[in-house]
């Protein structure tokens, strides 16, 4: 692949006829975006084939974005998470099905009507389906009293998050929960008896010869100086960035080409090559979602007319990032970067790897609007409520609809006809409906996934 046709090549996620649609530069884009830092890897033929730093560790620093710089992956850190919990069930330490609260110890998930009914396990933490409270984690910032993950789960000061529970049937429904993978890192390491930065060094990182990488939390003072500094809407933030003692959901510092390691190791073990981390059964559970969820034991899984391909997001305080790995090609791409409202940006050099490496299925074609009266649109404005996504707002500006969503703050919404929308920083698709249009639903659809948001108050 040439590396100057990915640099010249972005492209919206989707693109919509009579808007601009490309391609830029990456650098054209950063502007754009206010974007100061970017970290891009490249899978092919199941190999990094190259990566590259663009942009500044620190806006106005002058120090530059190189191959080797450390960026928070946030919630990536999920997925890698898993892949430890998969292979202590291959040497038989741990039990996908066992309930947590046998093997947990000096914290146990509290018993109610759902976890009597069906107790919490490994599966359902790791597929999001365990009915767990909490969906991320704000961090702390630099200087700030740290929690100890008893107290983060019980909602203890000086934690600054609810306490994590159970409120909804366990193993029906998916509902992304940080808290749930916060109950895996306790377990983790009561099971394995190390500290978790440790355990992930031995399980996965030094394993997949993730070299730059580490989970350790408050990030140790010898790394500081290759690591990006937090960007919230273009300004750095003070102290350089947030800690997270929820390491599992979200404190892994990382680089673009280590995640691609990553990514292929994940290829590898579902095909069966030799030396693989994973058996090819467990390899093929994780990317099974339980009740046909978006997400398997781990990362999420999209499957896209011929093509299946594993995925994750994540999203710290001044961090954005996410890979793409192709299930059964050695294909893949990840992007980093260290700017808050940059998921737009890293979809479009995301689009620009799939359009030049000719990934199947990936870029989506162009798209039509349609012209829906403000007073139409002004009738959909409201709160909407579901228990997957929370509390999503509708607003209006002018004749354009807006929706803060869980990976958008303020995504507008295209009209594809009076009640249908779509979006352009996402592959989502909307639609109004109800009996009366100010006092109905929201129907969010993505892939082969649905979620009904009712408004609130209605």
């Amino acid at each position: 692949m040439l590396r100057d046709a990915v640099e010249r090549g972005l492209i919206p996620i989707v693109r919509v006829r009579g808007r601009p649609s490309g391609p830029w530069t990456i650098e054209d884009r950063m502007r754009h975006h206010d974007v100061p830092g970017v970290q891009i890897a490249v899978i092919e033929g199941g190999e990094v084939a190259w990566t590259a730093g663009y942009g500044e560790l620190e806006r106005g620093s002058g120090r530059c974005v190189d191959e080797r710089s450390r960026f928070q992956a946030a919630s990536i850190s999920k997925p890698v998470t898993a892949l430890a919990v998969l292979r202590l069930v291959d040497r038989g330490a741990l039990s996908l099905d066992q309930p947590v609260n046998e093997r947990l110890r000096s914290w146990r998930v509290p018993e109610n009507e759902f976890t009597v009914a069906r107790p919490v396990t490994l599966r359902a933490l790791l597929s999001h389906t365990a009915g767990t409270t909490v969906s991320g984690f704000p961090g702390y910032a630099s200087g700030v009293e740290l929690p100890s993950l008893r107290q983060i789960l019980e909602g203890e000061p000086p934690a600054n998050t609810p306490a994590v529970r159970v409120d909804s049937p366990v193993g029906e429904r998916f509902r992304y929960s940080g808290g749930g993978t916060t109950i895996v890192q306790l377990l983790l390491t009561e099971v394995v008896g190390q500290p978790f930065p440790e355990l992930m060094r031995d399980l996965v990182l030094a394993p997949l010869g993730m070299r730059d990488s580490t989970f350790a939390q408050p990030l140790p003072s010898g790394l500081r100086a290759s690591a990006a500094t937090a960007h919230e809407r273009g300004a750095p933030v003070s102290g350089g960035w947030n800690t997270y003692p929820e390491m599992a959901a979200a404190g892994l510092w990382t680089t673009a080409e280590d995640l691609g390691r990553f990514v292929i190791g994940l290829q590898q073990a579902r095909r069966g090559a030799r030396g693989s981390l994973l058996s090819p059964e467990l390899a093929r559970e994780m990317f099974t979602p339980p009740n046909g969820g978006p997400v398997g034991l781990g990362p999420a899984i999209e499957v896209e007319g011929r093509s299946i391909r594993f995925a994750h997001s994540g999203g710290n305080r001044g961090f954005s990032g996410r890979f793409v790995g192709d299930a059964d090609r050695g294909q893949g791409a990840v992007v980093l970067t260290n700017a808050d409202r940059a998921m737009v940006f890293v979809g479009e050099a995301l689009n620009a790897v799939g359009d030049v490496a000719g990934w199947p299925d990936y870029v989506a074609p162009e798209r039509d609007t349609s012209a829906v009266p403000a007073a139409t649109l002004a009738r959909y404005v409201g709160s909407y409520r579901s228990a997957e996504l929370g509390t999503i707002a509708i607003r209006i500006d002018g004749d354009r609809l807006y929706a803060r969503l869980p990976w958008s703050e303020d995504a507008e919404m295209l009209a594809s006809a009076d009640r249908s929308f779509f979006f352009e920083d996402s592959r989502a698709e909307a639609e109004f409906g109800g009996d009366a249009l100010d006092r109905g639903t929201l129907t969010l659809r993505q892939g082969d996934q649905t979620v009904i948001a009712v408004r609130e108050g209605a």
